[in-house]
């Protein structure tokens, strides 16, 4: 090695001759690339950042000449949520069910390679505001008097890009400037909080979720109901008044505030008067009846649909990506509709199990970091005080959102209780957990995660359904993931009848034609049941018809059959509970002949 002090002065020479050469391609580089410009006739603009586009915002002073587009859901929650904005002072209207039409104006004005929900209600609302401008609206006052209400999301799933998706096909059809907020899954919504036009206070959640769970529990009940009447259409005619009358409750629901002399004094003291005022909202919440009340009279106006429940129907259950098996109309090929008419009895999810699974996920998530602080470390063995510090926050926070279960769940339950327990119960997530997890990581996030996987084994194995049908985008990544595991399922247990259907635009003869291939295989084994229940009660159809006859109450649409371990079809369960029914009389005849 040299020692020569010559040589070290001399080393960093290279380097300043790397950078000069380096410098030197670049503009050598940077001179073609104007050549070639030049030659081909481009203007080459100065290269810019992208930067997120300024929002116009909504504001408090805006509210009574601005009305808010929501929409995504069924129609019977996006009716009652309807109701709930207008109880709470806003001008609002939710866009119809989105179509082909849609789908299209999706495809055209958006980016490519995005999936079935993207296209269909990216361009349903371009086609709404098509539609407005039809009216005689200009595109200016659209922009100024209407704003668009989402969900929004990151994580492995498409649905993260919807704001951008949102944006570029309103610039690409005209729209450019119309505001588009969400709902963030992880957060609130993304507004300024100073004098938000749209005031994200406990009155607004509270109307929104229980106009979601009434959506949810009508839903059920219309489902359960429509395949046994005995005179079509009755179910529907029945439904539509209940959501007309529970619209007017929510419209004039008015919250818990303090009033007369205590409540301006209470009101005036700064801190205790919020809180005296929250904590009220939140009981009249939980023990008020208005809507326990109005569900009674829902239940009541139900009960008078007449139904003949001794029709053997394969009971089919939805599951798959959250859009497709919510909305009812082009975006799933019709599927409900679809399915009802080739004999089946649907059974759909609630939205309240994906709020449960939030729930449930963050809770998971909090245990699974549990002592590690914001820097990503443990903290050290010896540092005591910040492990008990970790310890406690951990369970503070997940002590808080278990209660959010709880109260969710006896919500939900309450107003079951109303409906005489008709809608079906929330699923259990730590048993849907403890299903899936095998199959299906239960900390993968994305899409439905591990529910698709243990929906399937849940609702197979507890003698829920006869089929189980997955709707899902095309070229959805969660659920290409979920159909993987699927597979070993199915594998696993070879007595399920699970079917996949990819949903798009486009394909709707060949998804239904699938599906009644599947849907035969679940008829043969309704009336397989069927006839070992006949054979195990001794009972003919004709007993059971006779004797619901002779019992109209069996006849109520309302009506709890009980659920038989074993017995999977409600036309089977109902023949069980005739035979208990039958006995029982029939020792209470015995009974009274010993005793006189």
């Amino acid at each position: 090695m040299s020692t020569n002090p010559s040589e070290k002065a001399s080393a960093p020479l290279p380097l300043v001759q790397i950078t000069s050469k380096e410098d030197l391609i670049r503009r050598k580089l940077e001179e073609e690339r104007a050549r070639l410009a030049r030659e081909m006739g481009i203007d080459l603009q100065p290269r810019k950042h992208f930067a997120k586009p300024v929002e116009n915002l909504f504001t408090k002073d805006q509210r009574d000449h601005t009305t808010i587009l929501f929409g995504g859901l069924t129609w019977k929650h996006e009716y009652l949520i309807h109701g709930a904005l207008e109880g709470l002072g806003y001008k609002c209207e939710a866009i119809p069910t989105p179509d082909v039409q849609a789908f299209q104006l999706g495809k055209e004005y958006g980016n490519n390679g995005q999936c079935n929900p993207t296209y269909f209600t990216v361009g349903n609302l371009v086609q709404h505001l098509q539609t407005l401008e039809s009216r005689g609206l200009s595109r200016q006052e659209i922009i100024d008097n209407y704003i668009f209400i989402t969900a929004g999301a990151c994580g492995p799933c498409r649905f993260g890009m919807y704001e951008a998706e949102y944006r570029l096909a309103l610039r690409n059809s005209g729209f450019d400037g119309f505001r588009v907020q969400l709902f963030q899954q992880s957060g609130g919504l993304d507004q300024s909080e100073a004098e938000a036009g749209l005031e994200m206070n406990l009155d607004f959640f509270l109307a929104i979720l229980n106009a979601m769970n009434l959506g949810d529990l009508l839903n059920d009940v219309g489902f359960q109901i429509r395949p046994f009447e005995v005179e079509e259409g009755q179910t529907d005619l029945a439904l539509r008044e209940c959501m007309d009358y529970l619209h007017e409750v929510f419209r004039t629901h008015r919250s818990f505030t303090l009033e007369g002399k205590l409540g301006g004094f209470l009101k005036n003291l700064p801190k205790i008067g919020g809180t005296t005022e929250y904590v009220g909202k939140f009981l009249d919440q939980l023990f008020g009846s208005g809507y326990t009340g109005a569900l009674e009279s829902v239940g009541q106006r139900m009960a008078k649909v007449k139904v003949d429940r001794t029709r053997v129907k394969p009971i089919v259950k939805i599951t798959g990506e959250f859009w497709a098996q919510t909305t009812e109309g082009d975006g799933n090929f019709n599927m409900f509709t679809f399915l009802e008419r080739e004999g089946a009895q649907v059974m759909v999810e609630p939205i309240g199990t994906w709020i449960m699974y939030m729930i449930h996920q963050a809770k998971q998530g909090m245990r699974d970091r549990k002592g590690v602080t914001g820097e990503e470390a443990q903290p050290e063995a010896w540092r005591i005080d910040k492990r008990i510090k970790n310890e406690i926050s951990v369970r503070k926070s997940t002590a808080q959102l278990t209660l959010a279960e709880s109260i969710f769940k006896r919500e939900w339950n309450r107003l079951r209780e109303a409906l005489n327990n008709i809608p079906h119960g929330l699923t259990d997530q730590y048993e849907l957990q403890r299903l899936g997890h095998p199959f299906y990581n239960s900390r993968a996030g994305g899409g439905e995660g591990h529910l698709e996987v243990a929906k399937n084994i849940y609702y197979s194995n507890k003698d829920l359904c006869h089929m189980v049908l997955s709707l899902k985008p095309f070229g959805c990544m969660p659920s290409t993931q979920s159909d993987g595991a699927q597979s070993a399922v199915v594998n696993q247990y070879k007595d399920m009848i699970y079917l996949p259907v990819e949903t798009s635009g486009e394909g709707e003869i060949n998804a239904h034609s699938r599906v009644q291939m599947a849907l035969g295989e679940a008829k043969v084994k309704a009336k397989q049941e069927m006839a070992r229940v006949l054979e195990e009660t001794g009972l003919t159809l004709d007993d059971v018809k006779e004797y619901a006859e002779k019992h109209p109450e069996l006849q109520d649409a309302l009506y709890s059959v009980p659920h038989h371990k074993g017995t999977i079809g409600s036309a089977a369960n109902f023949v069980r509970h005739v035979s208990s029914l039958m006995k029982k009389e029939g020792r209470e005849k015995a009974f009274g002949s010993a005793a006189d």
